[in-house]
């Protein structure tokens, strides 16, 4: 579970500093129009950098926290096995569609160094240096739901349903609101902390 933890907090980390420095860039772009009437024609095609990266990584973090939207108006009202293999189907077909964007984010990668590609804007931005930073994001999400197919398939062959549910199922509405309760309790501790 530390494991865990820490990839969740270095990826946390990572799409944050990708929208700290976006927020910086804006800021300059912003002032910079306001008071000195320039522009970096820029800022647009940097926020679809980041966002594209953000999103590759924010796809990592939420199936490590497990808030990928699930359709599961049905799913407790289910027998329990099928609950259990709803959810290790769930993640098996998550990760194989992962491996499939990557797959297939390396064949456009590949185009654009053919045609030499570059961005619309100002900069002409080669578009193989942003898609490899899209590439790398779309590959840790590909590992990161591949280990976890292979932990569900694991607990499923053990017959562990319980693990199976707490690991890949739907969160309930009762885990949700205690996550939120101990963030909040977190956050007033280290309030009083700085105070």
């Amino acid at each position: 579970m530390a494991m865990k933890a820490r990839i969740e907090q270095l990826l946390g980390t990572l799409f944050g500093l990708v929208f700290l420095g976006l927020a910086g860039v804006v800021t300059v772009e912003t002032v910079s129009r306001k008071l000195f009437n320039v522009s970096l024609q820029g800022a647009d095609e940097l926020g679809g950098y980041a966002l594209a990266v953000g999103a590759t990584l924010g796809f990592s973090l939420a199936l490590l926290g497990r808030a990928h939207i699930r359709v599961d108006v049905f799913h407790d009202r289910l027998p329990r096995p099928v609950q259990v293999v709803l959810n290790w189907l769930s993640v098996v077909s998550l990760a194989a569609l992962a491996l499939l964007l990557a797959y297939l984010a390396w064949f456009v990668i590949q185009d654009s160094r053919a045609y030499q590609s570059v961005a619309q804007t100002p900069w002409a931005t080669p578009l193989v240096y942003p898609q490899t930073a899209w590439l790398i994001g779309l590959i840790v999400f590909g590992v990161v739901a591949l280990f976890s197919a292979l932990r569900a398939t694991a607990l499923l062959l053990r017959g562990d349903a319980a693990a199976l549910a707490r690991d890949y199922g739907p969160r309930s509405t009762k885990e949700e609101v205690d996550e939120e309760l101990e963030d909040l309790k977190a956050r007033g501790t280290a309030a009083e902390v700085t105070r």
